[in-house]
């Protein structure tokens, strides 16, 4: 009796929160609110927000298909959140003032961010659990994506939060004193690619013992003759770009040959605008067919050899084909954008937009309504544009004949 009281009132929790739209922050309400708030204000906002945050996404796992809710790793996902959100609740009649609670809150958060370091692989060891047991067709593989874009997306935004308070706050020590957070104020864009790649470069010579070389090129419109910079989180910008160019490097290495005498160089060309800061990236690897293109940001989608349930062995993710989604929503996260194109035969380019200004640089969170809701409990709308193709095996599958 005790403990079913205690899941309907939590349940009744979840359905409060859940009732309000996550609080969307600018870079510039960070670096503001960094420089003058003070512990308790950070205390306030976070045991207000966090919550409904938490609730938002776990509104959304709960209307998950059934088949995929049953999965080991997907429960334990959905506990995770559970127990966080319960750990925040805690501190919501906390007085603010008082110097041990605000420790004891660190304390918490510190927990939350540890716990939820695993969900991207437990969550996509989930989605593997489930394709290996049932069939999963296009509608229910399509409700899958739709989820998972909007849980990792909460996720970057609830770790934005803590990590602020952590750095500024907590006993967490911030490397780079011109930071506020994780935030830098004057990011070198050029220096965070030529970081990213020579990372990457140390990766594709270890297994493929050469590398191509990098050329960059940087056009300053805004601000002719200065280095490009950008108030922004540089772990985000670094974890796109060292992406991008592990797969750009292993393309132009297996596209050539490790028996080549020289590879072409990955070129980078970086310009600064009025409202963007583009990043296009261009190997001569190769490029891929134009039906691939849409495949490479779908969480099912990978052209690794995929992990097998319980493979506890090889890099995180490896197989998983979750590196261009992840990346896409981190450029997404702050207004910005990923997008790839391919010439079949050559090579492929991959643009990277990012907000020039600050104050324009929000960011997208997910919010569970009633549209959100639609995505889950409607079949996916059929195609109303038709090839001959398409035709042909329409009819097949009305007459039961492959003719």
């Amino acid at each position: 009796m005790r403990l079913t009281k205690v899941v309907f009132t939590l349940a009744r929790h979840i359905e409060q929160y859940a009732k309000y739209s996550p609080s969307s922050l600018s870079v510039k309400q960070f670096m503001d609110f960094g420089q003058n708030a003070c512990e308790k204000d950070s205390f306030e906002f976070l045991r207000q927000e966090l919550p409904v945050r938490l609730a938002n996404i776990m509104k959304e796992i709960n209307l998950l298909p059934a088949d995929l809710l049953r999965m080991p790793s997907v429960v334990t996902v959905h506990k995770w959140y559970v127990d966080s959100f319960k750990d925040v609740l805690e501190f919501t009649d906390k007085d603010s003032g008082d110097s041990k609670v605000l420790q004891s809150f660190a304390v918490a958060l510190d927990k939350i961010r540890n716990r939820h370091s695993d969900v991207v692989p437990t969550m996509a060891q989930g989605v593997l659990e489930l394709s290996e047991s049932v069939f999963v067709d296009n509608d229910t593989d399509d409700k899958i994506q739709y989820f998972l874009d909007r849980l990792y997306m909460s996720r970057i935004g609830i770790r934005m939060l803590i990590n602020q308070h952590a750095l500024l706050f907590g006993e967490t020590l911030n490397q780079n004193k011109r930071h506020i957070g994780c935030i830098d104020p004057y990011c070198d864009v050029v220096d965070v690619v030529k970081d990213a790649y020579e990372n990457a470069r140390f990766l594709c010579e270890r297994y493929y013992l050469a590398s191509p070389d990098l050329k960059v090129a940087a056009i300053n419109k805004k601000e002719n003759g200065i280095p490009i910079q950008i108030v922004y989180v540089p772990s985000h910008l670094y974890h796109i770009l060292f992406e991008l160019f592990k797969n750009a490097l292993r393309a132009v290495m297996e596209h050539h040959g490790t028996a080549a005498y020289s590879y072409p160089p990955v070129e980078v060309l970086v310009v600064k605008g009025d409202e963007d800061v583009t990043i296009k990236i261009m190997d001569r690897g190769g490029g891929m067919p134009r039906s691939t293109v849409p495949l490479l940001f779908k969480y099912t989608y990978s052209t690794a050899p995929r992990p097998s349930v319980g493979d506890a062995t090889g890099t995180p993710l490896a197989g998983y084909g979750y590196g261009l989604p992840l990346s896409r929503l981190y450029a997404r996260y702050l207004l910005g954008d990923l997008t790839i194109t391919s010439c079949e035969g050559y090579g492929a380019d991959a643009v990277i937009y990012l907000k020039a200004l600050s104050s324009e640089a929000n960011e997208l969170l997910p919010v569970f309504n009633v549209s959100s809701c639609r995505h889950y409990t409607t079949p996916t709308f059929e195609r109303d544009w038709f090839t001959t193709g398409d035709i042909k095996r329409l009819r097949a599958n009305r007459n039961g004949s492959g003719k």
